[in-house]
């Protein structure tokens, strides 16, 4: 029986918990947050709740712990394997359970592990993981005796994944899992798509031994660049470490970023959706928010991190929402939730029903100049302390600053944003304009702020 048990103070994170495996992270801490996961399901009138894992070393020992404690707690566990987060998600919807939790380390390095739940159907964040880590300390649990089952999804998935493509010609496609728990998921998916598929590290491998599972960074890309533009292929397509987030690139090899991608897809959601709202976080292009518009949809910005995108859709029931980090929703046809195989197939689906080719389609976007994502560190305390001090000076200013996440500020030649990471002692900054001299000018506002706030400025800018 498990008793009181205190987390590492760093590993009860914004959107989920994740820690190194045998430092901050152990198996005492999946059986404590199996006790304290279980009984909020249960106190919230619930049954039953999944459990699936990813392709880390440590992961199939952290799941056997979860399900100990989760029957202990009374519960139904239906244990649905190794597979990506969303497929996890997916089997709470098809088999109607009354929550889910995965163990993933996401795309962090190997030593990494963690945990993403569900309670009902609905994403665990915020106060809702610190409250399960005041249940663990209090030792304050429910028992009962429950039981846990195997419970083989994966065919139902991969039907549910193919269920949406309606494309007309066959393309050729380049696929990189990095190794990554979406690996087995992929090749099934793959051979039932019509058109030319060649996998890329389909192998599921805890060490991650091709590159780092994190598709956003163009570093990992580079071999799937190399294969697309040595083949011919249409377009390229990778995963991160659990397969909750998409990278694609065009026949050139060059990447398609999040917000790109929303962009591209929202021209299909909004056709069938007129009028529709599309969200997408305070990191993305000011083009995707245009294009929404130019499109005859209502685009709305908001706050960064997936759990809280995921609510804002359901509360404002936008079809279609994402993050400049690859988190990618689609509510239209589908459930609501992050699933970048879903995202894949729908893409795939919407470039082979018309005659564009993927590169066309990513030269119909205007073209901007942007930094890249740039963290620099600041303290726990000091980093919202910060933004709040550029924002007062941008208020005396009368500076144009949307303020959801942070301060957006626009302008002339563009925007800057800086803000405070809910998971890391960073704080981001981004910068986007039409040319490099706007650019230059931008980054020289950002930088100023920054200095004011007696920070030394990040060697990326």
């Amino acid at each position: 029986m498990t008793g009181a048990h205190q987390f590492h103070p760093t590993i009860l994170r914004e959107y989920d918990v994740r820690g190194i495996f045998g430092d901050t992270l152990s198996i005492d801490d999946a059986r404590a947050l199996g006790r304290a996961l279980g009984t909020a399901v249960v106190r919230n009138g619930g049954s039953s709740i999944c459990v699936g894992y990813d392709g880390r070393i440590s992961s199939p020992a952290l799941e056997a712990a979860l399900v100990d404690s989760l029957v202990a707690c009374g519960l139904k566990v239906y244990r649905v394997g190794r597979g990506p987060t969303p497929m996890l998600y997916f089997s709470v919807y098809h088999l109607d359970a009354d929550g889910g939790i995965m163990v993933t380390g996401s795309h962090n390095p190997p030593d990494y592990n963690g945990f993403k739940m569900m309670l009902g159907k609905k994403a665990v964040y915020g106060d809702q993981i610190q409250a399960l880590g005041k249940t663990a300390a209090a030792g304050d649990y429910v028992d009962g005796t429950g039981s846990a089952e195997t419970a083989d999804i994966a065919d139902a998935y991969v039907d549910r994944l193919l269920q949406d493509y309606h494309g007309g010609r066959e393309l050729t496609v380049v696929w990189d899992a990095g190794n990554g728990a979406a690996g087995d998921v992929l090749q099934a998916l793959a051979a039932k798509l019509p058109g030319r598929h060649v996998l890329l590290n389909e192998t599921i491998d805890g060490t991650f031994p091709a590159h780092h599972p994190d598709p956003t960074v163009e570093a990992n890309l580079v071999q799937l660049q190399d294969t697309v533009r040595g083949m011919g292929a249409d377009l390229g397509i990778g995963f991160d470490g659990d397969g909750d987030r998409i990278g694609v690139v065009d026949g050139q090899g060059r990447v398609i970023w999040g917000d790109q991608l929303i962009a591209l897809m929202a021209r299909d959601v909004l056709d069938a959706n007129p009028g529709a709202t599309i969200i997408a976080d305070v990191k993305a292009s000011q083009v995707l928010f245009d294009e929404i518009g130019r499109l005859g949809g209502n685009p709305v910005m908001y706050k960064t991190g997936h759990s809280l995108i995921k609510s804002k859709m359901a509360e404002m029931k936008s079809p279609l929402a994402g993050e400049m980090s690859g988190h990618i929703f689609f509510a239209d046809k589908f459930y609501g939730f992050d699933d970048a195989l879903y995202v894949a197939v729908r893409f795939l689906s919407q470039v082979a029903a018309g005659e564009a080719s993927v590169d066309s389609l990513r030269d119909s976007l205007p073209a901007v100049v942007n930094t890249p994502e740039l963290r620099f560190d600041c303290d726990e305390t000091r980093k919202f302390e910060v933004v709040e001090e550029v924002r007062a000076r941008l208020a005396a200013n009368g500076a144009d600053v949307n303020d959801i996440d942070g301060v957006r500020v626009n302008g002339p030649d563009g925007w800057w944003l800086l803000r405070a990471s809910n998971t890391q002692a960073v704080l981001v900054a981004r910068c986007e304009a039409g040319d490099e001299a706007g650019l230059g000018r931008l980054k020289q506002q950002l930088a100023d702020q920054i200095r004011q706030s007696g920070l030394t400025m990040p060697a990326d800018l």
